[in-house]
């Protein structure tokens, strides 16, 4: 065998192997409002934290994807809100060699759980600084999430 049939052998296995990896993470979009400070802060603290969840993906460039975590933290205290946080976290990841079913898996659970923690310390951060104690976000287990979400559009369609 030629080298150069050695070399495009080599570059074709290569380009077949499945890759991720993340190029960059970014902070897209923050908010923070606390609607009743000062007087909240001189009632007991009782929180009731509420969590919704999203995530959006598109393709940007040949085998780059970017993929939104978006995180909004409702808490209330009192029956009254404290402090709402919304955060867009966002991740530029290469993706290549994956099959339909498996770069869908990777957008919808894999990249969202990475930039999870990024997400949780910029939420963390920025409720030091409106004065309230620090939130730990739980971890969150977005395989669950991502099987579950294919359960309903499955059970959607069957409809």
């Amino acid at each position: 065998m030629s080298d150069t049939a050695e070399t495009q052998e080599a570059q074709t296995q290569e380009a077949q192997t499945p890759q991720l990896s993340m190029q960059r993470v970014f902070l897209k979009d923050i908010s923070f409002e606390s609607p009743r400070s000062p007087m909240i802060f001189q009632e007991e603290w009782k929180p009731e934290v509420g969590l919704e969840l999203n995530t959006k993906s598109r393709q940007v460039g040949e085998n780059v994807y970017e993929v939104v975590l978006e995180i909004t933290v409702t808490v209330k205290n009192n029956g009254n809100t404290g402090y709402l946080v919304q955060v867009q976290q966002g991740g530029l990841f290469v993706i290549s060699g994956l099959d339909d079913q498996q770069l869908h898996h990777a957008l919808g659970a894999f990249c969202p759980a990475t930039l999870f923690p990024y997400a949780r310390e910029n939420i963390d951060a920025v409720v030091v600084k409106g004065s309230f104690p620090a939130i730990m976000l739980a971890p969150i287990n977005f395989d669950a999430l991502y099987i579950e979400s294919l359960q309903k559009q499955q059970a959607e369609t069957t409809q």
